[in-house]
């Protein structure tokens, strides 16, 4: 259960460089491939000869191309040609509106009428000088609305990720959930403690110390459809927290676009944009490599509470002060998606 009428991220430019590229979107079998002015298209993944998967094919000037009988597809889902056949009243398939921007390839799964542009997120950091990014995907066989919920809660990194980012102050300290219209955002304050080995590291790599008091802080953000960033970050404690000058902190978010692929399992492209040392490459390296394995961790959980929720399905989980960012965040979803289920008119789109 997901909405449709929003933009997902569906992948990265370097993944479909040389060939087309196959992908479930809210289950919606997609091929995404570059036409002859480069621009990204995105079709239905289905040849309307035989059905043959047209991202098993190549792409020929711009054109894509069957790899089973050689037809070839333009870019608005309308056959072009195939050897020795007439085929050019073949019924189009659906293609859908995409975008690249921020270093990644957008679709919109629901209606074309509704793409609008002006909807993609905004993200400062992206195109900053000041800022780095540097990321990665998984491929998650969870509900997405549970990694929502494990985002929306970092509770969980005192026990999931006791080695890297985890500490006790984590469940000793409080957090707070307040709602934006549709962004919901839970934070979580702690001051004067020592910093977990993951942020000194950053300390270290930032050039401050990492034997001294911190103050550490976590902001979740979740916007629809399934987006969550993570303001984190540690300052040398009692110079201001989250607002301290840069000179005196290591600060960052965490950057999770979460994809629905079926109702069991996700796209997860999950990076870190951080506010220092911008330019050391060997650092990003370190980050997303650091980062990958503490991912690694809740995707073992995911997968394995996604198998007890299927195998007990009447089952009723319990809700906790500690879940209000994801108590929260559903009731959003929920209300998109009753949104878009409503009879309306088609609106107006600048797609």
């Amino acid at each position: 259960m997901f909405a449709r009428n929003a933009w997902y991220v569906a992948c990265t430019p370097d993944e479909f460089a040389d060939k087309p590229l196959g992908r479930t979107i809210c289950g919606e079998p997609l091929v995404f491939y570059r036409d002859g002015s480069g621009a990204v298209a995105a079709l239905e993944d289905f040849c309307p000869h035989r059905g043959a998967p047209l991202s098993l094919g190549r792409v020929c000037e711009g054109r894509l191309v069957c790899g089973y009988h050689g037809l070839e597809m333009g870019c608005d889902g309308k056959t072009i040609a195939m050897p020795g056949q007439r085929v050019r009243g073949f019924p189009a398939i659906r293609s859908f509106p995409v975008i690249e921007r921020h270093g990644f390839v957008w679709v919109w799964p629901g209606d074309a009428a509704r793409a609008d542009a002006a909807l993609l997120p905004a993200l400062p950091w992206a195109d900053h000088p000041e800022w780095a990014y540097g990321g990665g995907l998984y491929n998650i066989g969870c509900d997405y609305r549970l990694m929502i919920d494990n985002l929306m809660d970092l509770t969980h990194e005192t026990y999931v990720h006791a080695t890297s980012i985890g500490q006790k102050e984590i469940d000793e300290v409080p957090c707070s959930t307040r709602v934006d219209g549709d962004e919901v955002i839970t934070s979580r304050f702690m001051n004067g403690i020592e910093a977990p080995p993951f942020w000194k590291m950053a300390l270290r790599m930032n050039g401050l110390p990492d034997d001294q008091p911190v103050d550490r802080w976590q902001i979740c953000h979740f916007t629809p459809p399934s987006h969550v960033l993570i303001e984190v970050g540690v300052a040398l404690a009692g110079h201001g927290g989250h607002a301290a000058p840069a000179e005196v902190k290591a600060s960052s978010i965490v950057v999770d676009f979460i994809t629905p692929e079926t109702d069991g399992s996700i796209w997860y492209f999950w990076g870190m944009a951080r506010h220092f040392k911008p330019h050391d490459p060997s650092l990003t390296t370190q980050i997303r490599d650091g980062q990958g394995r503490i991912f690694a961790e809740d995707r073992e959980m995911l997968e394995r509470q996604q198998a007890n929720l299927t195998r007990w399905p009447d089952r009723k989980l319990l809700a906790l002060n500690i879940d209000s960012g994801g108590v929260q965040a559903r009731r959003v979803i929920d209300r998109k998606i009753a949104e878009e289920r409503a009879p309306s008119g088609a609106p107006e789109s600048s797609w």
